[in-house]
């Protein structure tokens, strides 16, 4: 039995393109590619693009998904793994749940909370690889030693100023404005100001992130499941806006 690749995107809840991309990098190569260049996927197909799907949302980068799956050999013992994966995965979001079970509860009662509670199963080191592998160990390091230091009120001030940003951007978007409409540019501006803040962001000699770097992140907001889910629970969308805007956002500011 074999499905066809806009099938298969519908079954897993992905799209076209991120298959074929995946098939590009050597990930999921189509069991058979007919004459017009449609692809078709297998059982084996359907079985590694449910192992791809897990190690994404568990955080890994493409080129090490590559790695893993390279080394999986046995198809039950590599389905023994990602269940265990799975599992710890299980243990971090319980952990989650009872950091603002016990937030909340203690709010109610006027009881303190040390910054170790509060973030208990927030793991801000899950990108750390990819961090790594695009602008070296260096700008993790910094970034890390500089989001370890702050207090709990102000990791709590820095992550709702994103979210106020993503919902700004999800709002524009349900408005139907444009990538260059002055009231999104506003908001690219704060997102950029607000990446100007984190230590080991690539700097351009004028202050603030380099085109590069600006650009590249748009583009991986829309490009990656993982930060174009974040931003598209706002309004289906919402990523490719942000990706576009931000390119118009460098053309006009950014050399």
């Amino acid at each position: 039995m074999e499905w066809p690749i806009s099938e298969l995107a519908r079954a897993a809840g992905t799209t076209t393109r991120a298959l074929r991309h995946y098939g590009d990098l050597g990930l999921l190569p189509p069991s058979r590619t007919a004459g017009n260049g449609y692809r078709f996927y297998d059982e084996d197909g359907l079985l590694r693009l449910q192992r791809i799907l897990l190690l994404r949302e568990l955080g890994l980068p493409l080129a090490t998904i590559g790695d893993v799956l390279a080394g999986e050999q046995d198809t039950e013992e590599a389905l023994a793994v990602h269940l265990e994966l799975l599992r710890r995965e299980r243990e971090r979001i319980d952990r989650q749940i009872a950091s603002v079970r016990t937030t909340l509860e203690r709010r109610r009662g006027g009881e303190e909370m040390t910054a170790e509670e509060s973030f208990d199963g927030f793991d801000h080191t899950q990108y750390r690889e990819e961090v790594e592998e695009r602008w070296g160990k260096a700008a993790y390091a910094d970034s890390d030693r500089w989001w370890r230091s702050k207090s709990a009120d102000e990791k709590r001030a820095f992550q709702e100023a994103q979210a106020g940003i993503a919902r700004d951007f999800g709002a524009a978007k349900q408005a139907g404005r444009s990538a260059d409409d002055a009231d999104v540019q506003a908001i690219v501006q704060r997102h950029y100001e607000w990446l100007s803040g984190i230590p080991g962001t690539p700097q351009s000699p004028q202050g603030g992130p380099t085109r590069e770097y600006f650009v590249g992140l748009g583009e991986m907001y829309a490009a990656d499941e993982r930060f174009a889910a974040n931003y598209d629970v706002h309004g289906a969308g919402t990523a490719g806006l942000i990706r576009d805007a931000v390119r118009v956002y460098a053309d006009r500011h950014l050399s």
